[in-house]
């Protein structure tokens, strides 16, 4: 008997034996990454563009770079259509902690919880978009970023949405004063209501989202927004005109919350960045490329495309910068357009 109750303490020690290697095992990769400094983790990204948008063009690549990134455990759950809510309730969700990420209009909704992201909309600031590349990749457009800590956000950069182009319904734009009368959306941000007052023209705030069917049923004339966006929202498909104003360049900030930002390891900091950097470089390459197709396609639809007198947009709207001084400072603006 003694010896069968020896040969059972014997085969339940080995058990135990066993069930701790295995259990060692478990704990040795949970500490692997642990000294790593990584977990799993699930990034949810909301923005308000289709799947052929700039926004999209960005956030897929960013996934992509992200999730193969070996050295850490991410997923991104790509949100487009406004799904999660227009742009200023991704904002509030990003401060509030219920979403990990959105980018969005820097001169848009993100203006009104940083006033100082108005500048974005003060007209021809940068002459083109290498200018705009160097002022918002380097120590101009990182202070920028840096107040959305404020507010309870990580700035990580800056993709594209572009150089923004009038169009209309009514008539060719070439001169400012073929601007007047017209009835424009703009963004929800004080600037642009000051920009197309300055030109004679009826600001009118559109949701971006509802803007193909203000357009179409008459609500407004017409829009503002870079090439690609007239595209990729179909805005060609309710405009006659489009004038190549440039009149600004629209970068798409993307925000972080900051408590999940600070959760994160070094080595996960570093992968998002990284990934970041990548998408923004291959999405403006691949935009730039595309704005020549965009062209030729409206050309072929039978839109009217118009090079407007710039100089004169430029000494109509000079004013707008006075206007918004109380949000924007002055260093700011020059700091911007200094930038080289």
């Amino acid at each position: 008997m003694k010896k069968i109750y020896g040969l059972l303490l014997i085969m339940v020690l080995a058990l135990a034996a066993c069930g701790g290697d295995d259990a060692g095992e478990d704990n040795g990769e949970s500490n692997g990454d642990a000294e790593n400094g990584t977990e799993q983790r699930t990034i949810k990204l909301a923005h308000t563009g289709s799947e052929e948008h700039q926004y999209h063009i960005a956030a897929s690549e960013f996934k992509e770079i992200l999730e193969s990134n070996e050295d850490v455990d991410m997923t991104v759950e790509i949100h487009p259509n406004a799904s999660l809510g227009s742009e200023g309730d991704a904002i509030e969700q990003v401060i509030g902690g219920s979403l990990e990420m959105t980018t969005v209009a820097a001169d848009s909704n993100l203006a009104n919880t940083i006033p100082e992201m108005n500048v974005f909309g003060i007209p021809y600031i940068f002459e083109d978009k290498e200018h705009a590349y160097n002022a918002l990749d380097g120590e101009e457009g990182q202070e920028l970023l840096d107040l959305a800590e404020e507010n309870g956000m990580k700035g990580l950069g800056y993709w594209e949405v572009g150089m923004r182009h009038m169009t209309n319904d009514s008539r060719e734009i070439v001169e400012p004063e073929d601007m007047e009368g017209l009835s424009i959306r703009v963004q929800p941000a004080d600037v642009w209501e000051q920009h197309m007052r300055a030109l004679g023209a009826n600001p009118t705030p559109v949701d971006f989202n509802e803007l193909y069917s203000a357009l179409d049923q008459g609500v407004v004339d017409g829009q503002e927004n870079p090439l690609p966006t007239i595209d990729s929202m179909n805005f060609y498909e309710v405009q006659d005109y489009v004038s190549l104003t440039g009149h600004t360049y629209s970068p798409a900030a993307t925000m972080m919350n900051l408590d999940f930002y600070e959760s994160l390891s070094d080595v996960e900091v570093e992968a998002i960045e990284s990934a970041f950097a990548e998408a923004r470089d291959y999405q403006r390459n691949f935009l730039d490329e595309r704005e020549d197709e965009i062209t030729a396609m409206l050309e072929e639809e039978g839109i009217t495309i118009t090079e407007p007198n710039r100089d004169a947009f430029r000494e109509a709207t000079s004013d707008v910068a006075e206007a918004v001084s109380d949000e924007v400072p002055e260093e700011i603006v020059e700091g911007l357009r200094n930038a080289d």
